[in-house]
C-alpha cells in the first residue's frame, strides 16, 4: 500500500513538473543572452571595420588622384609646388601626403602609411619600374623597383606609360575581438594617368631634380 502511495506521488511530482512553465523565459533567455551579444558585438565590428576599409581606399585614391593633377613644367592643381617651376616640392608633398587625414576622420590616421608613386611601363609588360615614391612614414618604394602590374594595365597597346600609384594601409584593431584577430593591417591601392602631361615630377631639392618624361 505504501509502495503503491509512493507511486502515485512520483507520479504526481512529475506530472506537475512536466506541466510547470514558472522560469522557462528566464532559462531561454539565459541560453541565448552569449549569442545575442556575439552577433550584436561581432555585427558592430564588422560595421566599423568595413568603414574603416572603405576610408582606407579613399585615402589611397586622393593621393592618386591630387599627384595625378600636377604635371611636368606645367602648374596645375592645388597642390602642385613652384619649386624650380616643377609640379610637385616637398611641401607639396606632405600636404598630399597629409590630406588623408581629413579623409579618415572620424577614425585617426595617427598609425596609417600612406604612400604615393609614380610607375613607367611599356604597353604590354607584366611589371613597371618605380620612378619616384614618397610615404608618410619611411621612403616609399625603391627608385627602380619592379611593381607587378595589374591585367587590366598588362593589355595596353604598345608605348611607354606614367601612372600614379597611391597606397594606404591601416592597422585596425578590433575593440572586442582583438584576442581572436589581433590586429589587422587594411591595405588598398589605385593607379590614376596623369592628367595634364605625360608624367608627374616630383622635387626634393637641388640635388634630386627629377628627370625629364
Amino acid at each position: 500500500m505504501r509502495q503503491a502511495t509512493a507511486g502515485s506521488r512520483l507520479r504526481g511530482y512529475l506530472s506537475r513538473f512536466a506541466r510547470a512553465r514558472d522560469g522557462v523565459s528566464a532559462i531561454e533567455f539565459a541560453l541565448i543572452l552569449p549569442f545575442m551579444l556575439t552577433l550584436y558585438l561581432g555585427g558592430s565590428e564588422l560595421g566599423d571595420g568595413m568603414a574603416i576599409q572603405f576610408k582606407v581606399t579613399l585615402a589611397a585614391r586622393t593621393v592618386a588622384d591630387l599627384a595625378s593633377q600636377c604635371g611636368n613644367g606645367t602648374l596645375d592643381g592645388q597642390y602642385c609646388g613652384a619649386a624650380n617651376g616643377l609640379p610637385i616640392d616637398s611641401t607639396s608633398m606632405n600636404q598630399i601626403l597629409g590630406a588623408t587625414t581629413q579623409v579618415m576622420t572620424p577614425y585617426s590616421a595617427n598609425n596609417m602609411v600612406v604612400t604615393v608613386s609614380e610607375l613607367k611601363f611599356t604597353g604590354g609588360s607584366t611589371s613597371a619600374s618605380v620612378v619616384w615614391s614618397a610615404a608618410n612614414s619611411g621612403s616609399g618604394r625603391a627608385t627602380g623597383s619592379s611593381y607587378a602590374l595589374p591585367s587590366a594595365y598588362q593589355s595596353l597597346p604598345s608605348g611607354n606609360y606614367y601612372v600614379i600609384l597611391g597606397e594606404a594601409t591601416y592597422p585596425y584593431t578590433p575593440t572586442m575581438g582583438y584576442v581572436l584577430t589581433g590586429t589587422i593591417n587594411i591595405y588598398e591601392d589605385a593607379i590614376f594617368f596623369p592628367r595634364n602631361s605625360t608624367c608627374v615630377q616630383y622635387y626634393i631639392n637641388s640635388a634630386n631634380i627629377p628627370p625629364s618624361c
